[in-house]
């Protein structure tokens, strides 16, 4: 058995000991995933556990970058004069694939002030629309060394 199906029946196993609710789910994947890092033997050694920590760390920059990107709208709107300057940026795109570009443009379009437009017919140029712009090669540093990069990290 691969050590994600391992890792989800101990999930199951906990949530069903516990309360059937996705909270308990999470919270057993967690534990489960801790439990399976410990077992003796080379279990920890596989690319399972690689990938779970890249992806617990992509879902941490994230929520970082929601958060920032929520404050900088909220005091926008707070503050008697508009920051805002809207724009539509290309970004080059080293991401190749069908999921890596989606999930490149579903993580742009769920953060604040940020809108995953279109990608170009030779699927090398995301347009984003930002309403915060006062330097374009900025906005597109900030999406390829972060976004990006991320997303590369862990699906390839």
């Amino acid at each position: 058995m691969t050590m994600l199906v391992w890792n989800l029946v101990l999930a199951g196993t906990w949530m069903a000991m516990t309360e059937l609710s996705g909270t308990n789910l999470l919270i057993g994947f967690v534990v489960g995933y801790f439990v399976l890092w410990i077992s003796p033997g080379a279990a920890h050694r596989t690319r399972y556990f690689h990938r779970v920590g890249q992806g617990f760390r992509f879902a941490g920059f994230f929520l970082k970058e929601l958060a920032v990107a929520t404050a900088r709208i909220t005091y926008d709107v707070l503050t008697p004069t508009p920051y805002m300057k809207p724009a539509v940026i290309g970004i080059p795109l080293d991401v190749e694939t069908d999921a890596e570009i989606a999930m490149l443009a579903i993580v742009v379009t769920l953060t604040p002030g940020s809108l995953a437009l279109d990608v170009s017919s030779d699927r090398k140029t995301l347009y984003v629309h930002t309403m915060y712009v006062s330097d374009p090669e900025t906005v597109r540093r900030d999406i390829k060394r972060g976004f990006e990069r991320r997303i590369l990290e862990l699906l390839r």
